[in-house]
């Protein structure tokens, strides 16, 4: 009741503030990303669908930059190849949602309302505050609150991993596994697959923002920050989110940090050394004393050495996806739409002649094959390489320290989802990617403003008030 009490307090503080500076409302509305999946947070209100305190606070932010706008005068500057990208990426997610509403099966067993608020309206929306970042992000400090928001937002979930689970778990592979399995969700809201993968960009992410702390002792805070969130997402016991940590550390080490290369094996064998139960969970399937003993798929294994179990390895993913991919190969084209998983009757033959729970794909790419098609699938990921090239040029401008910080941040986390959708994850937009669009709105507002030539200075008026957003150098 406290928690609650407390909840509503901010979230009126807010409300009201907005219509004062939306934009730091907007930074607040980010950070409740930390608590927004805990099981105290109010998921509606009086019974009405959607009907929570973040949906309350959210559409008050967007009101009050509504009318904000109108006296402000500025240009709504997004590139314009973004722009048609971003447009193409969402009328893939409303067609499939459409196409979804025509199967009237699915529909006897869906109330309409339940679909559209949780396959139309909280898809789009999740993209929003990256937008409302985007436009409101014209100064200096507005970018370091922006950022710090959405740092902050991996920060608090690393910390409530670490609290859930202690180190005496941490062990033993097979308890980390069934603690994180169990705990994680009930306790934090978000599945620890999901978590691994945010985590795995974040710790990055984190790091490459060093370049705009100042002072050394702030440099070495967030350098710690980063090895925390190391350590809470090796408790998270996601083997693909592990594997995801390692690459992204490569690709960025690659990209400017090439003297860092070594750091992340250094990293590797330190978590190896603090969290020994990781090296148990990756080693799970590559020996015959950790082959899983309930199963028997030697079809779906041929080739591979007796000792390689690929059902323990792929957590039964290898049998899913023989069958995903000769479903996509019956309508490569355009797909079935949305929650083609379930409504083509795939999951249920799982579950039925395997035993295998599959709700969706555990593979973004294989989902959106299945879904969309070849159409859908590219009309979606250019968006992403586009974003990663202007991320890469960015991280690579030492020209200013926002540059690297900005470029480096949303590669960090976009490289994440990118990587860790081999094994997971979904291109529909969703609650564990808000700070991934976040990091895209402020790197599309840094690109914009260093494609005119502009760099970061302050001006304020007698009163303090800030002025100024960017200046072209003398």
């Amino acid at each position: 009741m406290i928690r609650y009490s407390l909840l509503s307090i901010f979230c009126f503080v807010l409300a009201v503030y907005a219509w004062k500076d939306w934009y730091k409302s907007l930074c607040g509305l980010i950070l409740l990303m930390a608590v927004l999946e805990h099981p105290d947070m109010p998921k509606n209100l009086f019974g009405v669908q959607g009907l929570n305190p973040w949906n309350i606070l959210f559409v008050n932010i967007l009101l009050s930059w509504a009318w904000s706008r109108r006296g402000e005068g500025l240009p709504w500057d997004m590139p314009r190849h973004i722009t048609i990208l971003l447009l193409l990426y969402l009328s893939v997610v409303l067609i499939s949602f459409l196409r979804m509403l025509s199967d009237q099966d699915f529909l006897e067993a869906n109330p309409v309302g339940t679909l559209v608020s949780e396959y139309l309206v909280n898809s789009l929306k999740w993209v929003i505050p990256g937008l409302l970042l985007f436009d409101g992000c014209r100064s200096r400090s507005r970018f370091l609150l922006a950022l710090g928001s959405l740092l902050a937002v991996y920060f608090l979930l690393g910390v409530q991993v670490i609290r859930w689970i202690p180190p005496d778990i941490a062990v033993s592979g097979q308890e980390l596994s069934a603690r994180s399995l169990k705990v994680l969700l009930n306790e934090i809201g978000y599945h620890r697959v999901n978590l691994s993968m945010m985590l795995s960009g974040a710790s990055w992410a984190v790091l490459a923002a060093v370049p705009l702390v100042g002072q050394a002792k702030y440099r070495i805070l967030t350098v710690a920050a980063f090895l925390s969130l190391v350590y809470a997402q090796a408790l998270t016991a996601g083997r693909t989110g592990y594997v995801t940590w390692a690459l992204v550390g490569v690709v960025l080490a690659l990209i400017r940090w090439k003297k860092y290369l070594l750091l992340v094996p250094l990293v590797i064998l330190g978590i190896l050394w603090s969290v020994p139960g990781v090296a148990e969970r990756m080693a799970q399937g590559f020996s015959s004393d950790s082959r899983d003993p309930g199963h028997d798929f030697a079809e779906f294994e041929s080739g591979l050495p007796d000792e390689i179990d690929l059902y323990t390895v792929t957590a039964g993913r290898n049998i899913a996806w023989h069958f995903i991919v000769e479903k996509i190969g019956e309508s490569p084209v355009l797909g079935y739409g949305r929650m083609a998983m379930a409504r083509t009757g795939l999951s249920k033959m799982l579950w039925e002649e395997y035993g295998e729970s599959f709700p969706h794909p555990h593979n973004a790419y294989l989902e959106m094959l299945l879904d969309n098609g070849f159409v859908g699938f590219l009309l979606t990921l250019p968006f992403y390489i586009v974003i990663l090239s202007h991320g890469i040029s960015l991280f690579r401008d030492s020209g200013d320290p926002v540059f690297v910080s900005a470029g480096g941040v949303a590669c960090a986390l976009v490289l994440a989802l990118l990587l860790a959708s081999v094994g997971s994850q979904t291109f529909y937009p969703r609650e564990g990617s808000v700070s991934m669009w976040c990091s895209i709105g402020l790197l599309l507002r840094v690109h914009v403003e260093r494609s005119r030539g502009f760099s970061w200075k302050e001006e304020r008026s007698g009163e303090g008030e800030e002025i100024m957003f960017w200046m072209r150098p003398a």
